[in-house]
């Protein structure tokens, strides 16, 4: 039998929980048991007036980001939206039915002002990362560390040539806040001063995003997002964001590790990256100064590919100070003989080794070697130790393993771009790219915690 035509009615008293509507195994559910909000009242404390109207909670705003971020929900119109339509967003973020959802433009407000003088989403960050130390989900022992390319919010038509760019009057008070921004991001290591070699083009809208085509394709405007994890679960110790080059996606990893330190009291014993983070330099700072066992591929030039011998095929003779060629001769910088040993003692700089050209005009392998010059040299370079001690490290037994783990932080990437949602960014400047990319961490953080920390099976 065909039942009555449904028809609204309304009642005049209802007896309505969210609490009852909410699925015990929703999502939001398992990240609010990990979402700890309770010092941001507090650390806003300063940048508020103790008159005039009240304001939104701060930690509503904090919610409503999150709960965008882990759904990918990018528009904040949308999510204002979402929020007021979906019954377990509302718990989420501890509205009732009757709550009013606060105004988009209240996003921008606080994000520009409070949000940013304060550090708070640095803040929220890592209260995260520090729930993740108690759960037990990070080691200490092994990071690995790479960047993404995310597309910025910008168009080659709306750009030009970096000098023409650089010659127009621009009034500081008067320039757009990603224009603003760029400016005051000259002299950081991350941006202006990252490197001295000129863009094909500048963006207009965002100046500080880097004209790239390092993904081997039609090139676009990008930053770069770096991350720092923790190779036991794939958890996000740091988060970084920076011009699209090798020299300033290394000096994040030094400003992660730094950080890190600092603020958590951890070092790891090795760390895994791809051979981006392989220069001298980087391998220097890593296992001198910091003391810590570089996984890294070498960056090195030295290997042929014409079929003559590479670098690696001359054996390094350091008692002596000397090459031994693949004839079996040897190859010096300096065959001068001085009446004071010291003089001739090695020392920390690069140098070319030579072999004598009676050892390489009669030598056999001369075709394979050298065949067009009269002797061969090989350049070693001033920290040549610090390197072959790289090499050991990735030719060792635990590289393997340690490249695997590296691995995790790649397909964090691909959660990012492909389940979140942030293959292009939507806001500009280095101060809203930090920001997205912050708040993109915090995100993968928390539904880390809820996939490795289940919630409790139902009683009753």
């Amino acid at each position: 039998m065909m039942g009555p035509r449904q028809e609204a009615q309304a009642a005049l008293f209802y007896e309505f929980s969210l609490e009852d509507h909410v699925p015990h195994n929703h999502l939001v559910r398992s990240i609010d048991r990990f979402v700890d909000l309770t010092s941001v009242r507090a650390h806003l404390a300063d940048f508020y007036s103790h008159t005039g109207r009240p304001s939104i909670d701060p930690e509503l705003l904090i919610r409503m980001l999150l709960i965008g971020y882990c759904f990918g929900i990018r528009s904040e119109r949308r999510l204002c939206e979402e929020v007021h339509l979906n019954l377990a967003y509302r718990w989420f973020c501890r509205l009732d039915l009757a709550d009013r959802i606060p105004d988009h433009s209240s996003f921008s407000k606080n994000r520009h002002g409070r949000f940013r003088e304060s550090n708070l989403l640095r803040h929220v960050f890592e209260t995260t990362v520090a729930r993740c130390m108690k759960e037990g989900l990070v080691g200490g022992q092994g990071f690995a560390v790479d960047a993404s390319l995310i597309s910025a919010d910008v168009q080659k038509q709306n750009s030009s040539n970096p000098e023409g760019w650089a010659a127009r009057e621009i009034n500081p008070d008067d320039a757009p806040r990603a224009v603003r921004e760029y400016l005051d991001t000259l002299d950081d290591e991350a941006f202006g001063a990252a490197t001295t070699a000129k863009p094909k083009f500048t963006a207009h809208a965002d100046p500080a995003s880097q004209w790239t085509a390092a993904r081997k394709g039609p090139a676009f405007f990008a930053y770069s997002n770096n991350y720092l994890i923790d190779t036991d679960h794939g958890i996000i110790m740091d988060v970084d964001a920076s011009r699209s080059n090798k020299t300033a996606e290394v000096g994040a990893m030094r400003k992660m590790l730094d950080r890190i330190e600092e603020r958590f009291g951890v070092k790891p014993d090795w760390i895994a990256a791809d051979t981006a983070y392989g220069s001298s330099d980087n391998l220097v700072w890593l296992a001198l100064k910091r003391q810590i066992l570089p996984f890294i591929p070498v960056f090195d030039k030295g290997e042929r590919t014409d079929g003559t011998f590479s670098r690696s095929d001359f054996t390094w003779d350091d008692e002596n100070d000397r090459y031994i060629c693949p004839g079996g001769k040897e190859m010096r910088h300096t065959w001068r003989t001085y009446s004071d040993p010291k003089r001739n003692a090695p020392v920390w700089k690069s140098r070319n080794y030579r072999a004598l050209k009676s050892d390489c005009t009669g030598c056999e392998l001369k075709a394979k070697c050298c065949p067009n010059a009269e002797t061969r040299s090989v350049h070693r370079d001033k920290y040549e130790i610090v390197r072959d001690f790289a090499r050991q490290c990735t030719t060792s037994d635990f590289n393997p393993e340690a490249q695997a783990r590296r691995k995790k932080v790649e397909m964090l990437f691909a959660h990012l771009k492909r389940i979140l949602g942030l293959g292009r960014l939507r806001l500009r400047g280095p101060c809203g790219v930090q920001d997205e990319f912050t708040l993109a961490a915090t995100a993968q953080n928390l539904r880390k915690l809820a996939k490795l920390k289940p919630m409790p099976l139902a009683t009753g």
